[in-house]
């Protein structure tokens, strides 16, 4: 199955994941106009009202680089994000060309999001996951697989695409520790159309994290992340030093209980996590300096060109 015009075109097959708290309109205009998928949590435009500005700000850039990417708003679709149904009605009024959805696929709204050309891509870790959003009608998978930052699973890539693809031949995008062109062209390698590359992407002045949180993305390597559920109630990738800072013994962490979990407008629970509690995925050793969006999109090419070059050699 060939990609969906939206997807294709690209100069690089890669989907900028969505950052809590450092994904905006600045840095998804960039990166749409280095030529990925930008995108970003509809969460992080606060108030609920700030959206639709959100939107029209993107739309109003990308309209005056009529080469550039599309763009992507990721929703959590889970009970306790209260802004859920007014956020969707936004992005469905907007006609947000690629609606991402988290924890749950809202079935309910695909058909409106494809009425008007948009597709829906959702983030799954697990067979089960890409099972049923297969059976709500997604147009595409994202395989958030070990190694990635945020809300991460724990199966290797090559066991999630492999078994995916015994069953499903649409678009597949992979997530886990990618952070260079060679791993973007690995990820095509073991059967995914596209990489989702969120932690690279920290290390930008477009981010808005701390230029603390920017220094530790430099200075920690794969053994400083630490996988949890404690702090979100779902497992997550996080920065050891930020857990310690935060007055947690990495060794010795407890189980969340899940039934806490929340993504609505009243809990402070979620901004202290992504604020204070600082996640990255495993690709972080790779980091060496903080870049504009424009020139970490460029190094990556010519990385990923070099490693297509390699192969070919080799061969």
């Amino acid at each position: 199955m060939s990609l969906p015009k939206r997807l294709q075109g690209l100069r690089l097959p890669v989907i900028a994941a969505p950052m809590f708290i450092a994904s905006n309109p600045k840095l998804v205009i960039e990166q749409c106009k280095a030529g990925i998928v930008g995108a970003f949590p509809a969460l992080n435009a606060r108030p609920q009202e700030a959206l639709d500005a959100w939107l029209a700000e993107i739309e109003a850039a990308l309209a005056a680089h009529p080469g550039a990417a599309p763009f992507a708003v990721n929703q959590i679709a889970h009970k306790s994000n209260d802004r859920l149904e007014k956020d969707l009605e936004v992005c469905i009024r907007r006609r947000v060309p690629i609606i991402i959805t988290s924890l749950r696929a809202p079935n309910e709204v695909i058909p409106a999001i494809h009425a008007y050309g948009g597709i829906v891509l959702h983030d799954v870790i697990s067979v089960r996951h890409a099972e049923k959003a297969l059976e709500a009608g997604v147009d595409g998978l994202i395989l958030v697989c070990a190694g990635a930052g945020g809300h991460a699973g724990a199966l290797s890539p090559f066991a999630l695409v492999g078994e995916v693809r015994r069953f499903f031949d649409g678009p597949l995008v992979l997530a886990g520790a990618i952070t260079t062109g060679s791993a973007i062209l690995a990820a095509q390698a073991a059967g995914a159309d596209l990489a989702y590359i969120g932690t690279r992407f920290l290390a930008t002045p477009e981010a808005s994290v701390p230029e603390r949180y920017k220094e530790e993305i430099l200075k920690a390597a794969a053994a400083d992340i630490v996988y949890t559920d404690l702090f979100s109630g779902v497992h997550g990738s996080y920065l050891r030093h930020s857990v310690i800072a935060a007055g947690y013994d990495p060794k010795n962490l407890p189980r969340s209980d899940p039934s806490k979990m929340n993504f609505g407008t009243g809990s402070g629970t979620e901004t202290k996590v992504w604020r204070d509690i600082w996640s990255a995925g495993q690709g972080v050793g790779q980091i060496d300096r903080i870049q504009p969006v424009a020139e970490v999109v460029a190094q990556l090419e010519r990385e990923y060109t070099a490693a297509r070059q390699r192969l070919a050699l080799a061969s």
